[in-house]
């Protein structure tokens, strides 16, 4: 997205028409996301009232295997000096991503969880 997003840039732009339908299309889904202005704006707030949600602590550890793609992609990424400069060198760089790796992500969850729940929700090696 460009420019700042807000609260209701979050609901109108994002939630309303991508993630409600998704959401509605599933037996009773559970929605989370992270503790980000837009996502805690009381409008955004009062939007997702419809929603099961879990809450997101504080200092929360980030277990999203997400987060270690973004890093993949971050440290390949080339200076960027415009942002559709900035757009064309992620899709380039998203485009071959090896799905292997993806796919160990998303298998070392519950090793991940493990980690953190032994580690008392602190730092751990992943």
């Amino acid at each position: 997205m460009r420019g700042i997003l807000t609260g209701q840039r979050y609901v109108d732009d994002i939630f309303r028409p991508n993630v409600r339908p998704f959401l509605n299309s599933l037996t009773r889904p559970i929605f989370q996301q992270d503790n980000a202005r837009s996502h805690t704006a009381r409008v955004a707030q009062d939007f997702l009232l419809h929603f099961q949600s879990l809450p997101w602590p504080a200092r929360s550890p980030d277990l999203s295997p997400v987060e270690h793609v973004w890093d993949q992609l971050k440290r390949q990424m080339p200076s960027c000096h415009s942002v559709q400069d900035l757009e064309l060198a992620v899709q380039d760089l998203w485009a071959p991503l090896p799905q292997d790796n993806i796919r160990c992500l998303i298998n070392s969850m519950p090793d991940r969880v493990a980690a953190c729940i032994a580690a008392g929700g602190g730092p751990t090696l992943y």
